[in-house]
């Protein structure tokens, strides 16, 4: 089946709808063992060092896989150099579609965003409709990960991690992903609860450094909630396209997701938010902002390319840990 290319999570019922595939770009390059060339081959073209990782990452990827000939850029409410991005794709020969998630939250304005891009592909906002319909499950699955992650304690925060983040595209074939992860949920309903002495939350873009949660692990805390990664999963949903993706919090302004990270910091007992930022990404600035709103401990830290966490991040991480395992007080690193 033709696969369509996207840049972050969009309404990918739409491309199913279509009869094509959703490829997600970022997950793509990330887990790719070429990832490095990726980089390396966006900036012998042309790009400058200090622009985002991840947007030379799509960039390298779309050329090491000449199949995929078409890509949905989200253009507002992600990465602000994604119009910028689609236009060296132009020069590529590949066809680029943009979608606006609206930054006033209309509702009106999403519909005709959803219909017009339906539109390109062929087919209408009924039949993503009845995909999202088929989708049901899978995300309930999804729903049953998270409650085991936080709840029950069975599920690891890398664990948690990786099923959402690949809940954007469902790696291409929703059938196999649902048996999968299906087959996940139950061996770890069977594990022993995990006994970490700190409960954190994980807030921002989804991490390009590979170990983030194993090195949390290694100095007795957990993550106990991935704050964008569950938004992918879509967990408020009526099955109204429209409505469910005015409910998406990523693409909107932060006091939209603030609301959701609040409560859900709250409902997990969480002690500690670990919020990540990306190098050269215009959302660093929002950690102002999040820093005067959440009242737990904050420890922001910082990734620019593909790679373990270095040495200086671990000794803030493990210093973060120990502060909150002691009790002794609330701060923000």
């Amino acid at each position: 089946m033709k696969r369509i290319g996207i840049t972050t999570t969009i309404p990918s019922e739409i491309i199913w709808a279509s009869g094509a595939v959703p490829a997600d770009l970022n997950n793509l390059f990330i887990t790719s063992p070429d990832r490095s060339s990726y980089i390396r081959y966006a900036e012998r073209e042309g790009y400058p060092r200090n622009v985002c990782a991840w947007i030379k990452g799509i960039y390298g990827v779309l050329n090491f896989n000449p199949e995929i000939e078409t890509v949905v850029a989200v253009t507002q409410g992600d990465c602000s150099n994604t119009q910028a991005l689609m236009e060296t794709l132009v020069l590529k020969g590949i066809k680029t579609l943009p979608f606006a998630f609206p930054y006033n939250h209309d509702r009106e304005t999403l519909a005709r965003e959803i219909d017009h891009l339906a539109s390109e592909l062929g087919t209408d906002r009924s039949a993503a409709e009845d995909v999202m319909k088929r989708l049901e499950s899978v995300r309930t699955l999804l729903d049953r990960l998270d409650e085991l992650t936080w709840k029950e304690n069975l599920i690891t925060g890398y664990e948690n991690h990786l099923w959402l983040v690949s809940s954007s595209d469902f790696n291409g074939d929703i059938g196999r992903f649902t048996n999968e992860l299906a087959g996940f949920l139950s061996l770890a309903e069977k594990r022993l609860s995990l006994k970490e002495k700190v409960r954190l939350a994980y807030i921002g873009v989804p991490p390009i450094l590979d170990d983030i949660y194993t090195v949390a692990e290694e100095y007795g805390a957990r993550f106990v909630f991935n704050e964008v990664q569950r938004q992918f999963s879509l967990p408020n949903r009526t099955g109204d396209i429209v409505e469910d993706y005015l409910s998406y919090t990523y693409p909107y302004d932060v006091f939209r997701r603030l609301d959701y990270i609040i409560s859900e910091l709250e409902r997990r007992a969480v002690q500690g938010v670990v919020h990540y930022v990306q190098s050269f990404c215009h959302r660093h600035i929002e950690d102002l902002i999040i820093r005067n709103k959440i009242s737990v401990p904050l420890l922001t830290i910082e990734g620019e390319s593909p790679g373990r966490v270095d040495e200086r991040t671990k000794i803030r991480m493990e210093a973060f840990i120990e502060m909150l395992g002691s009790q002794q007080g609330r701060m923000i690193i």
